[in-house]
């Protein structure tokens, strides 16, 4: 976490600004495409999308990397031992793990409703115990816990030009999309923690089976059989990024390039998989290093033309004072929808 991003947040004390670099670095390792767009979120508002993402990937990391051999059991005992925690450190602040420090002080800034966490919680703890779901409602039922709430937990963050419940559905919709298109990805890696996310009944309809899935895996032979359910299930995580979509112009125009860059590239990992021809269950498709910085770059132009919008309406909201002035004017003109600080 960059000495500036923190005094612009006016995030103050070495433990928690320590806290706040922690998850910054966790961003940044694993979630590349996810780091690469919050750069385009005004300096002030990063380190709390930093803490968002790193207390999420914490919690992941528990359930699923594939590094850690620990049984299950003793990672039903890390979560409990997080979410007793998590608990602690809403209510008071406190915590030993980094994580929930910057995650507790963000969501006490930018008042974040504690429930959110609490149903992410939930999501995670379904991913030890649950292998698969037989239909795509039963799959959106998870999903609500892991990758809705995400998007409700940002919504504030990001401040917006409409009431913020009528952003929500939105919001909670791109969190979806983003994680379907994830699950579309790692079709292997998945499988390799005995785990399915692609619906049962999706699957079967196209006579595809965990048998026949081993199969692809283990061979890196297509099958046209698989090839048909991945496209099917492309064509499902499309539809919800159409969905999410009208939600981007309700943010505030100083947050909508981050989004919008993520909405690009995350989009980009389908066609990338489609290009692939679907062998999600060989290797992971990836967007190309020319691809990631042209969008990059429109990012980067969104941004200062928005900036520079909000410094003119911020210029042309500010009262002028008639002599003899009366009080002296203001000298901190913020945007109406700047977001909780």
């Amino acid at each position: 976490m960059s000495e500036r991003e923190l005094d612009a947040a006016g995030i103050a004390g070495p433990e928690l600004r320590q806290a706040y670099a922690h998850c910054k670095r966790l961003n940044a390792r694993h979630g590349k495409t996810y780091f690469l767009a919050t750069r385009l979120l005004p300096v002030a508002r990063r380190p709390a999308v930093h803490a968002l993402y790193g207390f999420a990937r914490w919690a992941d990391d528990i359930v699923d990397s594939l590094d850690d051999t620990t049984a299950t059991e003793a990672r039903s005992a890390r979560l409990t031992l997080l979410q007793r925690d998590l608990t602690t450190g809403l209510g008071n602040g406190d915590s030993s793990e980094p994580v929930v420090v910057a995650l507790a002080d963000t969501a006490r800034r930018y008042a974040i409703e504690h429930r959110h966490f609490a149903d992410f919680m939930t999501a995670m703890r379904a991913d030890l115990d649950i292998t698969d779901y037989a239909t795509y409602t039963d799959l959106r039922a998870y999903t609500y816990g892991s990758a809705e709430v995400i998007g409700l937990q940002m919504l504030p963050v990001l401040g917006t030009v409409v009431p913020r419940e009528e952003a929500a559905p939105y919001a909670a919709a791109l969190g979806v999309a983003f994680q379907l298109t994830n699950f579309l990805r790692d079709v292997g890696e998945d499988l390799d923690r005995d785990r399915v996310y692609l619906p049962a009944d999706l699957l079967a309809a196209h006579g595809v089976d965990r048998q026949l899935l081993h199969w692809g895996r283990d061979t890196g032979r297509p099958d046209r059989r698989i090839t048909a359910a991945l496209r099917e299930f492309e064509a499902l995580t499309r539809e919800l990024y159409r969905e999410a979509a009208p939600g981007i112009a309700m943010l505030d125009p100083v947050a909508r390039p981050c989004i919008r860059t993520a909405f690009v590239l995350y989009g980009a990992i389908l066609d990338a998989v489609a290009q692939d021809g679907y062998r999600s269950l060989r290797r992971r498709a990836v967007v190309s290093r020319r691809r990631r910085a042209a969008v990059a770059l429109d990012g980067l132009a969104r941004v200062t033309t928005a900036r520079l919008r909000a410094r003119t309406a911020g210029r042309q909201a500010a009262p002028v004072p008639t002599p003899p002035p009366t009080s002296p004017p203001p000298t901190d003109v913020r945007p109406v929808h700047e977001g909780v600080v």
